[in-house]
């Protein structure tokens, strides 16, 4: 466990089923990556991506970089950031296939009443994204909260 500050980030959006997620991620991080890159910007942070279920199984997600300060947008390419606040982490360095067991992990974790979910997770990719996988080292960050006794 650990506390997250604030976050400026620079992201490309967008609504997609689960399935689609894994091919998204990687095409949207090297898309955010070239914007950042041609407009100067060195990214302050691993790539990332989060998401928000949607009604009828789609999912609104958003995948790019932490940047020193908030971007405008422009093109395919928006500002967001992520909250502040404590967070569990949870380290994932097994291939992609067990990726939900860690998941579980979390949950698990929750599930013993120390701290409650308070919003989307976040996975940040320590091995960059390429065209084909997001890598093995993925750290899954939850917002949390401790509830009052």
């Amino acid at each position: 466990m650990r506390f997250h500050s604030d976050e400026a980030t620079a992201v490309r959006r967008g609504h997609l089923v689960p399935e689609q997620l894994e091919d998204w991620v990687p095409s949207a991080c090297a898309a955010v990556a070239e914007h950042l890159r041609h407009r100067g910007i060195a990214p302050t942070g691993y790539p990332y991506a989060r998401w928000h279920p949607l009604p009828g199984g789609e999912i609104e997600a958003e995948a790019g970089f932490p940047v020193g300060t908030p971007i405008a947008s422009s093109g395919d390419v928006e500002p967001s950031s992520l909250p502040a606040g404590p967070v569990l982490a949870v380290w994932h360095t097994d291939p992609d296939e067990k990726l939900p067991l860690s998941y579980h992990t979390v949950q698990d974790w929750l599930e013993t009443g120390d701290a409650v979910a308070t919003g989307d997770s976040w996975e940040i990719y320590h091995d960059l994204p390429t065209c084909d996988h997001v890598g093995t080292r993925i750290e899954i960050v939850q917002p949390i909260t401790f509830p009052t006794p």
